[in-house]
């Protein structure tokens, strides 16, 4: 074996082990580095596995990963053209991770990716038997073929490359990417991010910037507890690491005639901010009230971009609201739909996007509030984390 091949088989297994449920906290904490170097002399020299604390039959199934052939391969044998070879890793991660009953908004990521793959590769029930041979595991392929219905045409995915990554503030990331071909996106629309540090898995996340001459796509992402993926994107992921992003989904937040009350809350800005530079390129001169909600002023990750945006344009106007800050003014003190309600005027059209405790109350104040509900836009489309 080649040292070449060698490096394809250590990272074709590193890539299968993360995206076992059960083998891949094992390497959580892991030295990456040593342990590829570990594996690859396991493989030239026909010694045993590094010990990572699994147990006996899992140490045997990260064996048989090593071992065994490729997926694309196996594909390949029997299914000649089927999967291009350099798509087939992702393929192969997301169905394995989809037959591990992913919670709902990963699953809806994956089927949205899936779908574009099964249409956009010609899959067809025929091939379903080789894929499961291949992975030896049952896909709920009627699900994938559902997605596919709905999924329209296009790519699966798009490869980007970070450019930026910047700890905004304490488990926060503005992460800077650029696609490798122009992602066609609508502000307030939600995409599914993988990153190859977590083969397989994905998680929704909405460009925080209207489409921009150069493409590149600005990614606000918050490390939340049990997220793989979001861990990753904030703790990990540096400039010039290659991320996917897969087909773009409706949320229910799109730009309507009149003006606007935002009211944002932790990392929902990012769409809303998408919505206010969709404004800010059509110029036609609507007023916009922005409410930014966070604890303190510590956890106002976007300050500079937002006072930017407020300096550059008249018809803006950017409240903070700081639910948790003892010292703030007292037009800027409490939760971001308090604050909101004292900017509520005439037919202003209301857009909410926040956590989910803020979102779960946030209509029936609004119309308490004496909102209409056509005027009332918060994002339930794809429910994400």
């Amino acid at each position: 074996m080649t040292e070449q091949e060698t490096t394809e088989a250590v990272t074709r297994w590193l890539s299968l082990v993360a995206a076992d449920a059960e083998l891949s906290p094992y390497l959580i904490g892991v030295d990456r580095e040593r342990l590829t170097e570990q594996v690859a002399r396991a493989l030239t020299t026909g010694t045993d596995l590094p010990y990572l604390g699994w147990s006996e039959s899992e140490q045997r199934r990260a064996e048989s990963y090593l071992r065994r052939r490729s997926f694309w391969e196996q594909v390949e044998d029997r299914c000649v053209g089927l999967l291009p070879e350099r798509d087939a890793p992702l393929i192969e991660a997301a169905l394995r991770r989809l037959t591990d009953r992913p919670d709902r908004p990963e699953k809806l990521a994956l089927l949205s990716v899936l779908g574009r793959a099964y249409r956009r590769f010609g899959l067809r029930p025929e091939h379903q038997a080789v894929i499961d041979d291949a992975l030896r595991a049952t896909v709920p392929w009627q699900e994938v073929e559902s997605a596919a219905i709905t999924a329209g045409d296009g790519p699966a995915w798009w490869p980007v490359e970070v450019l930026d990554h910047d700890l905004a503030c304490d488990g926060v990331a503005v992460i800077t990417v650029r696609p490798w071909r122009r992602l066609p996106y609508r502000p307030g629309q939600a995409v599914p991010v993988c990153t190859p540090r977590r083969p397989g898995r994905w998680r929704w996340l909405c460009p925080a910037n209207a489409p921009r001459p150069d493409g590149t796509v600005e990614l606000h992402v918050r490390a939340v507890r049990g997220g793989a993926v979001s861990t990753s994107l904030v703790h990990q992921v540096r400039p010039g690491e290659l991320l996917y992003l897969g087909p773009p989904a409706d949320t229910g937040l799109s730009l309507h005639d009149g003006d606007l009350l935002v009211i944002a809350g932790g990392t929902g800005l990012a769409p809303l901010r998408a919505i206010v530079e969709q404004v800010a390129a059509a110029q036609d001169g609507r007023q916009v009230t922005l409410i930014v909600g966070s604890r303190d002023v510590a956890s106002l990750y976007d300050a500079i971009t937002l006072d930017k945006l407020q300096q550059a344009h008249d018809w803006l106007t950017v409240v903070p609201a700081f639910s948790h800050d003892p010292l703030a003014e007292p037009g800027e003190w409490g939760d971001a739909l308090t604050v909101a309600l004292d900017h509520l005027h005439g037919d202003q059209q209301v857009y909410v996007c926040g956590p989910p405790l803020m979102l779960a109350g946030a209509r029936l104040r609004l119309l308490a509030a004496g909102v209409p509900a056509a005027r009332i836009h918060l994002p339930e489309r794809i429910p994400w984390r």
